[in-house]
């Protein structure tokens, strides 16, 4: 929701703003208050575990339980930790074994169809848009809905379907908006709308499966490794979409509805991750998450 909300007041911004660079450095320099989270955000403890850190971990979950109001039980005094030498992540860990490298090829596909989907609607304004600034505003507001279904569906109905379905329904809404003449308006802005509030649900639903689907050694590793698809996808996006409009203004709809439909069929491929306990410590977990999956 509160992705959604910076996205409403960019144009706030570039209307006050008139300059790119204007614009590109007030919307760079407030990261730098990321910084302070240095002393604000706790390690990780089942990471601390993982590197042999357990005096950490435990005074960690203990100010964790302080703040929450409750009380460690001496079972957490009593936590182990393995004796196997702790050894980084490599690329070949992700794709080693078939579930783990099932996994990471359609999170990479994912991200890269998110990222070129949700670039590509968003510059697509700047191509068809009457008012600019209004339109992005609209487009940005009808994102709020799609944080709302996945809060109220994915502890129900699971992560896998609703990230399929979102998928699906942002790839045919663009098949069909392509497929509407110009002189029904309105009916190719209320389905490009929802294909956008389909691929936001989507990008949104893709964050947290990843870290569901890997185990605390190679999880930050794993989600970095997939999410550079993301990078990959918003280069790719402006120019796929203004070399494809020089050719047929409809044909980047087309293109991003066919890369939707299959990455909703893809996903389905992927384990359910809802109401299981989640892989902790080796790529063997994950492998057993696949096999609960059947």
């Amino acid at each position: 929701m509160f992705f959604t909300l910076g996205v409403m007041i960019i144009p706030g911004i570039a209307y006050l703003i008139p300059t790119w660079q204007g614009i590109q450095l007030a919307i760079s320099l407030p990261n730098f208050l990321f910084l302070l989270y240095y002393w604000f955000i706790p390690e990780s403890p089942r990471w601390l575990l993982i590197r042999k850190k357990k005096d950490k971990a435990v005074r960690i979950i203990s100010d964790i339980a302080k703040h929450n109001g409750r009380c460690l039980t001496p079972i957490y005094c009593q936590i182990t930790v393995s004796d196997e030498e702790v050894t980084n992540p490599a690329c070949m860990d992700l794709v080693r074994t078939p579930q783990m490298r099932k996994c990471t090829i359609i999170l990479m596909y994912a991200w890269f169809t998110s990222a070129v989907i949700y670039q590509g609607l968003v510059m697509r304004l700047g191509i068809v848009s009457g008012n600019l600034y209004t339109d992005f505003f609209i487009s940005a507001v009808v994102e709020l809905p799609a944080a709302v279904l996945i809060l109220v569906s994915i502890d129900r109905i699971g992560r896998k379907l609703p990230f399929a379905l979102s998928n699906a329904g942002a790839g045919i809404a663009c098949l069909i908006t392509a497929a509407i003449p110009k002189d029904v308006m309105w009916l190719k802005i209320t389905l490009a709308t929802l294909g956008r509030l389909g691929i936001t649900m989507a990008f949104e639903i893709v964050y947290f499966i990843n870290t569901e689907l890997y185990p605390t050694p190679l999880r930050n590793f794993g989600v970095s490794l997939c999410s550079g698809m993301c990078d990959l996808g918003g280069i790719i996006a402006p120019f796929l979409l203004f070399r494809l409009v020089e050719i047929w203004v409809e044909l980047p709809l087309i293109i991003f509805g066919i890369l939707a439909l299959v990455c909703g069929g893809l996903v389905m491929l992927l384990p359910e991750t809802m109401g299981i306990s989640l892989p902790e410590e080796t790529i063997e977990d994950v492998e057993n998450l696949g096999n609960l999956a059947r």
